[in-house]
């Protein structure tokens, strides 16, 4: 059964995710800062396997051989998806996405030490400097 459905502005990509999100998070780094216009890269995490591509094949930037890579939509160049490059059992949907989202709310903000002095934490939400411990 499908939890949620997504895609991009132009619908030329579409997937669907079959579990529910493990986290909602805010990521603060400079990567995401890119990806996101300068705000914070807002996501729900999920099992990587529970992605499925229903329609469009996305294009993929990797920052470096080792990375997992930021997947986007060729025609409109919404980002859909990474795939975290330590944590290569999840990934990572980006809210604006989702077709639903409105139960999304940040339970970590990450990568506050990339935080510019503007960007201000989620109330009740967890801090981490960098990445999340293991």
């Amino acid at each position: 059964m499908t939890s949620r459905t997504g895609g991009c502005r132009c619908g030329e990509i579409r997937y669907a995710l079959s579990a529910a999100p493990l986290f909602h998070i805010a990521c603060h780094c400079r990567d995401c800062q890119y990806v996101a216009g300068g705000s914070p890269n807002l996501t729900m995490v999920f099992p990587a396997d529970a992605l499925e591509v229903t329609a469009g094949d996305p294009r993929v930037f990797r920052a470096s051989e080792a990375s997992g890579g930021s997947y986007f939509c060729g025609t409109c160049g919404v980002h859909v998806f990474s795939r975290p490059d330590k944590n290569r059992h999840m990934v990572a949907v980006k809210v604006g996405g989702l077709d639903d989202a409105s139960d999304f709310k940040v339970q970590a903000d990450m990568w506050m030490a990339s935080a510019p002095p503007w960007h201000r934490p989620h109330e009740d939400a967890l801090q981490f400097e960098q990445n999340p411990p293991d």
